[in-house]
Parts: structure tokens; C-alpha cells; sequence
């Protein structure tokens, strides 16, 4: 039975057979193809013998391993290595087929090779989930056929491979490798000029150019004949908190991932570099109720905590509660702290109702309101209207997309900080965000 299941018949035995159907149909008029057509059947017989020999002659023909990480890292090309090992003295041609996890709705994977005798093979594909959670690998097939193309030899292994999806951890280290390279301009990020400083002072040095003038100390540059400045050190251990609506407008998706996971994914990020930063970092979720919630500490293996608490959150169905939001904030929060708040309205009147509440925050805290861009709605914008139906869709657009730079002028009357951004350009501009305050001596 386990012999039968692996045998497979290779496309071009189907073509050797019509050829002997077709011999033996036109010896009805060419008797002398009667003949031809039993000696064809016999070769291919004989061939179909002589591929079973050399497939099925050593046990074990073909070795391969699917080599997954620990974790996948959400809304990234992920890579998927394999390594494949001949085990015949003959030269095999391989059909790689690998059973995806049904998250990913594909069912056509299939890659083509060749081995000679003995020889090792590695390539990789990669992956892009869109959701955090369990994924399951299924069988990795092997199908193996000699240079007769007669039958294929099928070999299966590792199945039920689980691979576990994160917030997206490849993001972190980028935006973490470039902050330490000097390199943030190089993807967005921007380099602001320190308004303000603190009244740390840390030391005396040259003046450069840019330096701020009220920091000249007159007399250090009188003994050492040269303008000399004061330098102060930035303010630190200053508490940043993400805090994240998971109620029903985080389910809106843009390029097959919702505003949720954006939010999530820029939440690790900044978390990490904040950190850096030497900032105490926490966070908080909340729809109808308060989901999770993480104090603000400094600790770089704080991040791995905040890491596991993101992959358990999910989106809700429900109108959140912004006055819960407060209340928690005010009993848990008691010092002054940056607060980054991921949310969405769509129209100004949903913004209207919990203003009184998000005044409430910012009397006490430093809060930015983080909104996003409907880029489905930018490309409609931007569409040549040709008809009146254009002209109706062109319009609403509008209006939607004028709601949401009236809410941004709302919040900053009202003296709150936003960020309306693209959802793929999330997390480069909170970053930026933090950074101008950080810079401008708001917190």
C-alpha cells in the first residue's frame, strides 16, 4: 500500500500510450502498424519496469528538510529554506511541492529542479503573512523521476511544521540597525535641530555650528579665547505609552493587513527605539474594556514582555470606550508621560464625542492622537472622472479626505498633537514624532 500511494505516473507515459492507441486505431487501415503498435507497448513496458528498478531499488532516494525559523515576522517576506540531498548514482529530476499554511490560500507552489548523483540543492521562497497567530505547515513533498520520465517517486516529510507569526520583528531590527548607522534619513526618518534643553548640564565644549547661542558660557570662551558653549543632556527615563484601540475601525485592512497590525507593528518598533533612547516604555489596549496593560519601565528585556503581549491582541467588533481610557489612565498613569494613542475616526461628529475625553488626557499628559489615511480613497481622487458615476465617487472621496484634515485641525486646537499618515508610513512618522518632541523639550 505505502509503495502505491508514493507511485505516481509522469505526464510523458500518457504520450508513449497515445501513441500506441493511435497505432493500434489506424491498423484498421495500415495492418502493418499492428505490429508496430505491440512492439511500442512492449518497450514502454520495459521501460516502466526499468524506472521502477531505479527509483524504488535504494530505500531511501531523496533526503530534504524544510528549515523554519522559531517565528515569522507579520506583514514581511519572510524566507522558507530547503535543502535537498540525492541519494541515487543517476542523474533525478525533482518537482517540489510544499503544502502552505492554509493562511497564505495557495495551493499552486511548486519548484523544478535537478540532482546529479550525490548532490546537494538549497533554494528558499519567501512568505508574507498578514496575520499574527499559529501557522501549520503541511507535507514537503518530493517527487523524483530518471531521465526515462516513466513514473515519479513520491517522498514526504515534516509534516505539521508550526511556525509562530509576531509583530513584525523584521521591521524593529531595521529601523534599530539604522538608528545605530546613523542612517535614519536614508528611510524617512527625519534629523531635528534640539530647540530647548534640559538643565542637566553635562559639559563644555567648542562651538559648532548650530549650537544654540543662549548656551555661550562668556567666560570659558574668555580664558580659552575661542566661543565655548554649555552642553546639556537630554531629559531621560522620561514614561512613553502606546496605547492602541482595538475596537471595530482597527479592522479596516490596507494591502491585506488591518489598521490594527499596523498599529502593532509600529508599537515594537518605536517601543525599541525608545528604549534606545533610554525612555521608559509601556502599553496599553482597550475597546469596550481595558485588554492589556503594561507599566512604563526601563528594561531592554522589557521589550520581549511587550512582544508577547502584542501577539495576543486582536481586533474588536464594538464601539471603544474612551472614558474607560481616561479613567484608567488617570489611576494607573501618575506621572506626566507621552502618550501615543492608535486610532481612527472616520468622520469628525465620532471625534467630536470622545473630545471631551481626549482633553481630559492631554491636560495631564502629552498626547498624540495618531490617525490614518485612507490611501483607497487618494487613489479615487486622483482618478480622471469621465462620467457622471466617476464624478459622484470623486466627490465623496473628497469630502472624506477633507473630514479627516478637519479632524487634525480640531485635535491641534484643542492643543493636541497628531499624525495623520499613510497605514505603510505609520511607523517612520510616530518615530519622527517622538523624536520633535523629544527634541523641542515638550514632555
Amino acid at each position: 500500500m505505502k509503495f502505491i500511494k508514493s507511485l505516481y505516473i509522469h505526464k510523458q507515459l500518457y504520450i508513449y500510450l497515445a501513441v500506441v492507441s493511435v497505432c493500434f486505431l489506424m491498423s484498421y487501415w495500415f495492418p502493418v502498424l499492428y505490429s508496430l503498435a505491440w512492439i511500442l507497448i512492449t518497450i514502454v513496458i520495459v521501460l516502466l519496469f526499468i524506472d521502477l528498478m531505479l527509483l524504488y531499488g535504494p530505500k531511501n532516494g531523496i533526503d530534504a528538510r524544510r528549515l523554519l525559523p522559531e517565528k515569522f515576522s507579520n506583514s514581511d517576506n519572510n524566507p522558507v529554506p530547503i535543502t535537498i540531498s540525492s541519494l541515487y548514482n543517476f542523474k533525478t529530476f525533482i518537482d517540489v511541492i510544499d503544502e502552505l499554511p492554509m493562511q497564505f490560500q495557495k495551493r499552486d507552489f511548486s519548484y523544478k529542479t535537478s540532482l546529479n548523483p550525490s548532490e546537494t540543492h538549497n533554494f528558499e521562497y519567501a512568505v508574507r503573512p498578514v496575520d499574527r497567530g499559529e501557522y501549520y505547515f503541511g507535507h514537503l513533498n518530493i517527487f523524483a523521476s530518471s531521465l526515462l520520465k516513466i513514473i515519479k517517486r513520491r517522498y514526504r516529510f515534516q509534516n505539521e511544521q508550526m511556525v509562530m507569526v509576531y509583530p513584525s520583528i523584521i521591521q524593529m531590527q531595521k529601523y534599530d540597525f539604522l538608528a545605530i548607522s546613523n542612517s535614519l534619513t536614508q528611510i524617512g526618518l527625519k534629523k531635528i535641530r534640539r530647540i530647548g534643553h534640559t538643565s542637566e548640564f553635562e559639559q563644555i565644549k567648542e562651538y559648532v555650528l548650530g549650537d544654540d547661542f543662549r548656551t555661550v558660557n562668556w567666560k570659558a570662551t574668555a580664558k580659552h579665547g575661542e566661543l565655548m558653549v554649555n552642553q546639556y543632556q537630554d531629559e531621560k527615563s522620561q514614561p512613553i505609552y502606546s496605547v492602541i484601540d482595538t475596537g471595530r475601525v482597527m479592522k479596516m485592512p490596507f494591502d491585506g493587513l488591518k489598521l490594527l497590525d499596523y498599529a502593532i507593528n509600529s508599537t515594537l518598533a518605536f517601543s525599541n527605539v525608545a528604549l534606545k533612547k533610554h525612555d521608559k516604555v509601556g502599553m496599553l489596549s482597550f475597546s469596550k474594556k481595558i485588554e492589556s496593560f503594561l507599566p512604563a519601565l526601563h528594561k531592554i528585556t522589557y521589550l520581549n514582555r511587550i512582544l508577547e503581549t502584542l501577539y495576543n491582541i486582536d481586533t474588536q467588533f464594538n464601539d471603544s470606550d474612551f472614558g474607560l481610557l481616561y479613567a484608567q489612565l488617570k489611576r494607573k498613569v501618575t506621572h506626566r508621560s507621552l502618550i501615543l494613542l492608535y486610532t481612527n475616526f472616520e468622520h469628525v461628529s465620532a471625534l467630536k464625542r470622545q473630545m471631551p475625553y481626549l482633553q481630559a488626557i492631554s491636560k495631564k499628559h502629552m498626547l498624540v492622537v495618531v490617525l490614518f489615511e485612507n490611501t483607497e480613497l487618494d487613489n479615487i481622487i486622483k482618478e480622471n472622472t469621465e462620467d457622471l458615476q466617476s464624478i459622484y465617487h470623486k466627490t465623496i472621496a473628497e469630502k472624506f479626505a477633507f473630514e479627516k484634515r478637519l479632524m487634525v485641525k480640531e485635535l491641534q486646537k484643542h492643543g493636541i498633537q497628531t499624525i495623520l499618515t499613510p497605514p505603510e508610513k505609520l511607523t517612520i512618522n510616530t518615530i519622527n514624532k517622538y523624536l520633535e518632541i523629544k527634541a523641542r523639550g515638550l514632555l
